[in-house]
C-alpha cells in the first residue's frame, strides 16, 4: 500500500520528498512533502488536483494567498500561475495527480473545461474522486477501473463547476474542430506550426479557433505545442542528453530559451530537476523516491 510504502521513505529523508509515478495515458502522480518553499511561480497545461495529507499547504493562485488544509481538494486550473510553500514550520505533505484536459474532454464531450473558483474545495464527491485516483499504487494500472475512476472526476468536477464549466457553452460541434487541431498539435510538436496551419487543418478561422482551443483544453495552441516539446525533453534529460543538445533537439532556439519555458511550467530550473531524477532511492515496492 502506498501508506506503508510512505513511512518507510520518511524514515529515509526527514526533511523534503518527491515521489513520482511515470506519466501514462494522460495523468502523472506525486507525493511529497515540502518544509519552506516549494515552488516558484509557475503554470502547466494540465489540472492539478490532489489533497493535503497533513500541515498547511500554501500557494498564491489567481492572485489571492490560499491554503489547503486536510480534508481539502485542491483543483488548478490548467495555465493558471501558482506557486508552493508550508504554511507552517512544520512543512507538508500532499498528494497530486495531473491530469491532461484531453482526458476531461474525453468524458465531457465539448463541454467547457470546469472551473473550481479559487482551487479550493471541500466537495465530498470531488474528494472521494480524487483520492480513488491518488491511493492507487504508484505505477500500476487497471484500465477498467482506472477509466471508471477518471469517468468520475470528471463528472465530479463538471458538477462541482455548475455543470457550465464557469464559462458559457458554445455548441458541441465546435469541440469537432478543435480536437483536430489539438491532435495534429500532439502529432507534429516537432514541426514550426503556424495558426494558418491549424486553419487549413480544422477550416476554422485562426481567432475563433484559439478561443476555442482555450475552453475545451485549458491553453493556447502555441503554449500547447511548447509544453509536448517539453514533455520530450524531460524523456531525453533523464537518457542522459546535455541540456543544451536537450534544447537543439526539441526546436527551442538555445538552452536557455527551454529554460525558461522549463522553470514557467514547472517551478524550478532543469538543472535542479534533474538532480532531483538522479539521486534515487528505491523503495521496498518499486516505486521512486527522489531527494530535493
Amino acid at each position: 500500500m502506498l501508506e506503508s510504502t510512505m513511512t518507510k521513505v520518511m524514515q529515509l529523508d526527514q526533511k523534503s520528498w518527491l515521489h513520482r509515478s511515470d506519466a501514462m495515458q494522460g495523468m502523472e502522480r506525486i507525493e511529497a512533502f515540502f518544509q519552506g518553499n516549494a515552488y516558484g511561480m509557475h503554470r502547466h497545461d494540465t489540472y492539478a488536483i490532489g489533497c493535503t495529507m497533513a500541515g498547511v499547504q500554501a500557494f498564491q493562485y489567481r492572485g489571492a494567498h490560499r491554503q489547503s488544509l486536510p480534508g481539502h481538494t485542491m483543483v488548478l486550473h490548467p495555465d493558471e500561475a501558482h506557486d508552493g510553500q508550508a504554511g507552517t514550520d512544520d512543512g507538508f505533505h500532499y498528494r497530486m495527480i495531473y491530469v491532461a484536459p484531453a482526458l476531461i474532454q474525453e468524458v465531457l464531450g465539448g463541454h467547457a473545461l470546469p472551473y473550481i473558483e479559487g482551487g479550493i474545495t471541500q466537495s465530498p464527491r470531488l474528494e472521494s474522486a480524487t483520492r480513488a485516483l491518488l491511493e492507487r499504487p504508484l505505477g500500476e494500472s487497471n484500465s477498467m477501473e482506472e477509466t471508471d475512476a477518471i469517468v468520475e472526476l470528471a463528472l465530479a468536477l463538471h458538477a462541482e463547476a455548475g455543470g457550465t464549466g464557469g464559462a458559457g457553452g458554445l455548441p458541441a460541434r465546435d469541440f469537432h474542430s478543435t480536437k483536430l487541431a489539438h491532435d495534429f498539435l500532439c502529432d507534429a510538436w516537432q514541426s514550426s506550426i503556424s495558426m494558418e496551419d491549424l486553419s487549413a487543418v480544422t477550416g476554422r478561422d485562426r481567432w475563433s479557433l484559439s478561443r476555442d482551443f482555450r475552453k475545451f483544453y485549458g491553453t493556447s495552441p502555441s503554449r500547447f505545442a511548447i509544453l509536448r516539446k517539453l514533455d520530450v525533453a524531460r524523456q531525453r534529460m533523464l537518457c542522459g542528453d546535455s541540456l543544451a543538445d536537450v534544447a537543439a533537439s526539441t526546436g527551442f532556439a538555445d538552452q536557455a530559451h527551454m529554460t525558461r519555458h522549463f522553470t514557467q511550467t514547472f517551478g524550478i530550473p532543469p538543472g535542479r530537476w534533474l538532480r532531483m531524477m538522479r539521486f534515487r532511492i528505491a523503495t521496498p515496492s518499486g516505486a521512486q523516491t527522489f531527494k530535493i
